[in-house]
C-alpha cells in the first residue's frame, strides 16, 4: 500500500533524510512506503524538511520550482512543475567555493530568483501571475545547486524524487534588484558557462511563458495543500538551461541579461 498513514510517511521521510544527510545513494523505496502520487510525495517532503532542519541544512527559507521549462521537462521526462525546499545552510553568495566532497555529483542550473515582500496565503482560488507580481520585492540571477544523489535517477519514480526535493542541493545568489527596476523577465536571456565555455542558453519566456506564471503555480500548489508563501522567502522559478554537471576544479557562471552574473567554483 502507498504511504497514506502516518507510519509509512514517517518511514519514507526517515530513509530519504538519512540518505541525504549521509550522502548515501537513495535507492528505490520499498513499495509499502513508496509515495504513490504527488499528494503523498508532498506529505513525505514536509516530514523530510523537518528532519533536515536539525542537520547542516537548517531551516527552510523558500522554494525551488522544477520542470518549468521545455528543456527541463524533456531532460527529466516530467511534463509538469514540481516544488522543493531551499535551506539556510546551503545558501551561498556569488563567488562562493563549494566542496565536491559535500555532494555525490554536483550540478548547476541557470535560474531567475525572486524574494517576496509580502505573504501569499492559502486560499481556495488559484493565484494569477498578475496577483503574485505585487508580492515580489526583488529579483536576482541565481545558480541552483543540484545533486545526483540517487542510485539511478532515471529509474526513480517521480513521487520519490519530489519527496526528496527533486535534486535540490542549495543556491548561489546574485545581487538583488528591486522588482520595479527589473526588466520584463520573459525577455531576459540566460547563459551558462563552464570554465569560460558556453554550455547552454535560454530565455525567461521558456519558464511557463513567464517566470511569474511559475510563481503563481507554486502559490496555488501550496494553497491546495493548505500552505502559503511568506514574506522574505526566496523562490527559484526554474532553469533556463538544461542541468550541467560539474567536476572538482570546475568554475561555473550563469549570466542573465539585466540581472547580472553569478559565479561558483568547485574545490579540488
Amino acid at each position: 500500500m502507498p504511504p497514506t498513514t502516518a507510519a509509512p510517511i514517517e518511514d519514507a521521510a526517515d530513509r530519504i533524510a538519512m540518505a541525504r544527510i549521509a550522502l548515501a545513494p537513495l535507492p528505490l523505496l520499498p513499495e509499502p512506503i513508496r509515495p504513490a502520487d504527488e499528494a503523498a510525495a508532498y506529505a513525505v517532503q514536509r516530514k523530510v524538511h523537518e528532519r533536515l532542519a536539525g542537520a547542516r541544512y537548517g531551516r527552510r527559507i523558500g522554494w525551488k520550482i522544477g520542470c518549468t521549462t521545455p528543456v527541463m521537462q524533456t531532460y527529466l521526462g516530467i511534463p509538469n512543475p514540481c516544488g522543493a525546499g531551499l535551506f539556510e545552510g546551503t545558501k551561498h553568495r556569488s563567488g562562493a567555493t563549494i566542496a565536491a566532497a559535500d555532494f555525490r555529483h554536483v550540478g548547476i542550473e541557470c535560474e531567475i530568483a525572486v524574494r517576496l515582500g509580502r505573504d501569499l496565503p492559502a486560499r481556495s482560488a488559484p493565484y494569477r501571475a498578475e496577483e503574485v507580481a505585487g508580492a515580489v520585492e526583488s529579483v536576482m540571477a541565481a545558480i541552483e545547486l543540484v545533486d545526483d544523489r540517487y542510485a539511478d535517477w532515471r529509474q526513480t519514480d517521480t513521487p520519490t524524487l519530489i519527496a526528496d526535493d527533486f535534486f535540490a542541493a542549495g543556491c548561489v545568489l546574485g545581487e538583488p534588484l528591486p522588482f520595479a527596476q527589473a526588466p520584463d523577465l520573459s525577455t531576459v536571456l540566460g547563459v551558462t558557462r563552464i570554465n569560460d565555455t558556453e554550455a547552454g542558453r535560454g530565455r525567461g519566456a521558456d519558464v511557463l511563458g513567464h517566470p511569474l506564471n511559475a510563481l503563481a503555480w507554486l502559490a496555488s500548489s501550496l494553497s491546495a495543500r493548505g500552505d502559503g508563501l511568506k514574506a522574505g522567502e526566496l523562490v527559484l522559478t526554474g532553469s533556463l538551461v538544461e542541468t550541467r554537471w560539474l567536476n572538482a576544479g570546475d568554475r561555473a557562471e550563469i549570466e542573465i541579461s539585466g540581472l547580472g552574473a553569478v559565479r561558483v567554483t568547485v574545490s579540488e
